[in-house]
């Protein structure tokens, strides 16, 4: 998770922290349809203007989408203007520090037993071939190196970052501070350990960075993968 999308997640939540916005946001959303301005005015005995503020608050922060619609049902002249009306968007928030991706690991579960329901695959290996689709994943869709880092390990720390790892580089050597998984992989070590040595040694390989090696390293409080830059032998010509 990136700094800017920390920021946004902490302003989507705070937008909920005042108490009338709060309660306006949980009565759209226990509504089965759009709400408008006055049906939210009246259920929370607010003033039109001080709903309208709010609501339109919690629309710039990406928690409710607007859409416009003439209550009335009549169409063409006299038929007054569209209301603005609100409903609660698709935008899903989380918080967690250390990060955690939970999601992350539900789909690469999901997609594993599918795998393994389908063509007979033993549950841990379509577990290990799930999470190195993601690890390729990652490698593809990550930007390229930004031109302050001084090597490949440093590059893929910087990705690794991106999603929840917290790399801490000290040589030649980079420890993951944290587990995206922790708890899962308190509860089923061996498993969500191999899950993420699987997803980034398919990382590593498909960003070409032959001279890092993604080594199995549990201990308590981080990661139980650790990289280490190797020096590759240079070819003799």
């Amino acid at each position: 998770m990136t700094a800017d999308d920390l920021d946004a997640r902490i302003a989507g939540v705070s937008a909920l922290a005042d108490p009338v916005r709060r309660s306006l946001y949980q009565f759209v959303v226990r509504q089965p349809g759009a709400v408008s301005r006055d049906q939210a005015a009246a259920e929370l005995d607010l003033p039109r203007h001080t709903a309208k503020f709010h609501l339109d608050r919690l629309v710039e922060e990406g928690l409710l989408v607007p859409e416009f619609r003439r209550l009335s049902g009549r169409r063409g002249p006299g038929a007054g203007r569209p209301a603005k009306l609100y409903r609660r968007s698709e935008r899903q928030l989380a918080v967690s520090l250390p990060e955690r991706r939970y999601d992350v690991a539900g789909h690469l579960l999901a997609a594993a037993i599918e795998r393994a329901a389908d063509d007979g695959t033993p549950v841990r290996t379509a577990v290990g071939e799930s999470a190195a689709e993601e690890g390729r994943r990652i490698a593809a869709s990550s930007s390229g190196p930004g031109p302050q880092l001084s090597g490949p390990l440093e590059e893929a720390a910087a990705v690794l970052a991106e999603h929840g790892y917290e790399p801490r580089v000290d040589g030649d050597v980079a420890v993951l501070a944290n587990c995206p998984f922790s708890d899962l992989a308190r509860e089923h070590t061996a498993l969500v350990c191999g899950m993420n040595h699987d997803l980034i040694g398919a990382f590593l390989a498909e960003r070409g960075y032959s001279s890092i090696e993604a080594r199995l390293d549990p201990a308590d409080g981080r990661c139980c993968v650790t990289l280490i830059s190797r020096q590759v032998p240079q070819k003799v010509r």
